[in-house]
């Protein structure tokens, strides 16, 4: 990576070009397709480059990643339109009280999900088609697909490049993926700002309405079960949290799985997160305005959660709350009373399944993942002083 930061600029001095016009060109080609739905996203587009030059300060190599990311979840949403103009049955078919599960990284979401996976009647997005949805899977060839070992390869990269990103938050080919990277293809998620330091893009996305974001986020799930449906739709993201609003609006029945832990264990954990994926597009990654930044942008989020549930009072018994420390102790009779709540079929098999899926994958497989609050410009009592309603409301156990 050294190496290339040096070298690129001279042998390609003009490239890779951040033009938003040849950007969506190029997409288009490799999609061949001249559909994308809403517009909206090429108000965003000329945005997120103005910030990615004023702000993000990335390397050579670094904005040829801005660029094949940018191409990636472009080429994506005008394969899926080119594939909805010519399928039109895929519109209005019911996406039925789909279970999401929300809460603060670190959580406990990801092993929650990964179990939930292991139910034959769940249908999770898989990392391999989440990076490469077109043409949408299929059944029949659903464990065999081709695009299974060309993501591996994909991921492999990410893992040669960030070696301790395993420790922190593993992505495979075939595990469940969570819903930022689609919710990307609208270009109204928080993908880029984590990827890239574009504090004034975030803060316009703040201010939009996800009222699109979503209608794409469910335009991509009738893509992708199209041809390989189950019972039900799985899903994750944190993300969720700052625009759980959209989704109640978009998914009025859905069932909410609301993950809860001490933010002084969370927000130095997803910093340094932050800061091993921003490293490597940039040299120039500050931690200590890092922690900061993403306190405030979590803490919104998590009032803005809040004030949603508030609004969707009449959904409560959609919502189910659980402390991380029970996480911790039993991932497996969480969910057992996740499906007694949300009245879905939960059996022995079921069970079974999700315990061995606990065994093969032990908790530190992938090693240890350090950090220190001080390593990131924030003291306990700033984290205690800014999520102390959060705290208050959800009987938040404080372990530090």
């Amino acid at each position: 990576m050294r190496v290339l930061n040096r070298v690129g600029p001279a042998l390609a001095p003009r490239w890779p070009s951040l033009d938003p016009d040849r950007i969506v060109r190029a997409a288009a080609r490799a999609a061949k397709s001249d559909q994308f739905g809403d517009e909206s996203f090429r108000d965003a587009l000329p945005l997120l480059l103005d910030a990615i030059d004023r702000e993000a300060e990335l390397t050579w190599l670094g904005r040829l990643m801005c660029r094949q990311s940018l191409l990636g979840f472009l080429q994506n949403r005008f394969s899926v339109y080119r594939h909805r103009a010519a399928h039109s049955e895929l519109a209005g078919v019911p996406i039925e009280r789909p279970v999401f599960i929300v809460g603060y990284p670190r959580t406990g979401t990801t092993i929650l999900f990964n179990l939930l996976a292991q139910d034959p009647a769940n249908r999770a997005p898989l990392a391999w088609e989440v990076q490469f949805p077109d043409p949408p899977p299929e059944s029949g060839t659903f464990a065999t697909d081709a695009r299974i070992a060309k993501a591996r390869t994909y991921f492999g990269h990410m893992d040669t490049m960030a070696p301790s990103l395993a420790s922190i938050h593993e992505i495979g080919a075939d595990l469940p993926q969570e819903c930022m990277p689609f919710l990307a293809q609208s270009m109204l998620g928080p993908q880029f700002n984590v990827s890239f330091n574009v504090p004034s893009y975030q803060a316009w996305v703040d201010e939009q309405s996800h009222a699109p974001a979503y209608t794409y986020h469910r335009h991509f799930l009738e893509h992708l079960q199209s041809k390989h449906m189950k019972d039900r739709w799985v899903l994750k993201s944190p993300v969720h949290l700052r625009t759980l609003d959209a989704l109640l609006t978009e998914y009025p029945d859905a069932r909410i799985i609301f993950t809860h832990r001490d933010p002084a264990k969370i927000v130095p954990s997803l910093a340094s997160l932050i800061y091993v994926v921003r490293g490597l597009a940039s040299d120039s990654v500050d931690p200590i305005a890092l922690g900061p930044q993403q306190t405030e942008w979590w803490a919104d989020s998590l009032d803005e959660a809040m004030a949603a549930r508030k609004k969707h009072s009449d959904k409560v018994d959609q919502f189910m709350d659980v402390q991380f420390e029970e996480v911790v102790a039993d991932p497996v009779a969480v969910l057992g009373r996740a499906y007694e709540r949300f009245d879905i079929p939960w059996s022995a098999d079921v069970e079974g399944r999700m315990r061995s899926f606990l065994v093969r994958h032990p908790r530190g497989k992938h090693g240890s993942h350090s950090y220190a609050i001080e390593d990131f410009g924030l003291t306990l009592g700033q984290i205690r002083e800014r999520f102390d309603g959060y705290c208050r409301t959800y009987g938040v156990n404080l372990v530090l």
